[in-house]
């Protein structure tokens, strides 16, 4: 029931974000910083010195001097320890008893203090909301907007984004400035926000965006970072060996059909939820988990193919 220890995985970037179903723009008059998590507790899970971690305090310390620099209030939340099982719930069955009641594990670490002026909201569930006069807070420092960020992406900070959304507060998930335990319950996280109840972005474009540094016409681009623009529906196996083999970036002739891209190409989650979305925005319905499940070029091609000619009018757009 301990936290697992997280092995390094690189952060994702602005090519690797899906994209947004929303275009809301970042205000630093409506927007508040929520700086999730950042205990020893949990960041001591990540091996330190590398990748997410090292990008994940560099990303926040940006946000909360930008945020800073313009006045936009910052949160941090903080789980308390020594938590009796009643106060744990059934966080108790899923976690075990949590942060110890020594002072190490409950302090948020070195590289983002608090400053005077920031809040500390003591938090007791995944979603900062529960339990926590967090909703209230916004309303009094009139804010309707949330920039999320901290650790972990896929629980607390994806369930606080979730909640928001709900109380009608416009979330932004800050893709480079969360972590989680894997690369997959990482883009799991950015793929649920940017669908279902927030926009995804980089630290870089939400910056830029807060100060005014991007256009109306940009910032709609800037809102779906560099998601492909819908594919058209024809689709050849041909076609599909280049789109793979540029991916991995090599010549489409020394991929064979049965290859496994995996474990022979080293094609990664990633890329392959890139491809999954690729594909779905050209009208077959497939899967991250279909195409990892079966990663062949003729898996692929079948699976492609019998889902296209369900959607599609007629057999012209798919080609062999």
């Amino acid at each position: 029931m301990a936290l697992p220890a997280i092995m390094p995985y690189p952060m994702p970037t602005a090519s690797d974000l899906p994209a947004n179903r929303v275009n809301w723009t970042p205000d630093p008059k409506r927007a508040v910083l929520l700086i999730h998590d950042m205990q020893q507790y949990f960041v001591d899970a990540f091996t330190a010195g590398t990748s997410p971690v090292i990008e994940l305090l560099e990303n926040i310390r940006a946000l909360r001097s930008a945020c800073e620099e313009l006045g936009i209030p910052v949160v941090y939340s903080a789980q308390p320890g020594g938590q009796t099982p009643e106060q744990r719930g059934l966080l108790q069955d899923f976690w075990g008893p949590g942060i110890n009641d020594g002072p190490y594990q409950k302090q948020i670490v070195k590289e983002l203090p608090p400053g005077e002026r920031d809040i500390v909201l003591t938090k007791w569930r995944y979603s900062a909301f529960q339990k926590t006069d967090f909703r209230a807070r916004l309303t009094q420092l009139g804010r309707d907007q949330l920039i999320v960020c901290g650790i972990y992406a896929h629980i607390g900070c994806l369930m606080t984004a979730c909640e928001a959304f709900m109380q009608e507060v416009e979330p932004f998930f800050v893709a480079d400035a969360v972590a989680d335990f894997s690369l997959e319950k990482h883009q799991l996280a950015i793929t649920y926000a940017a669908e279902r109840c927030a926009v995804a972005i980089t630290t870089e474009r939400l910056i830029k965006a807060l100060r005014g540094e991007v256009g109306t016409a940009a910032q709609a681009e800037a809102i779906s970072e560099a998601a492909p623009a819908a594919e058209s529906v024809t689709l050849t196996k041909d076609g599909l060996r280049e789109l793979v083999a540029d991916l991995l970036q090599e010549a489409p002739s020394s991929l064979a059909e049965h290859d496994n891209l995996i474990t022979q190409w080293g094609l990664d989650s990633i890329r392959i939820m890139s491809l999954a979305e690729r594909w779905r925005r050209s009208g077959a319905e497939v899967t991250f988990v279909e195409l990892a499940e079966r990663p062949t070029l003729a898996d692929w091609w079948a699976l492609l193919s019998a889902r296209l000619s369900r959607t599609l009018p007629n057999g012209d757009y798919i080609t062999t």
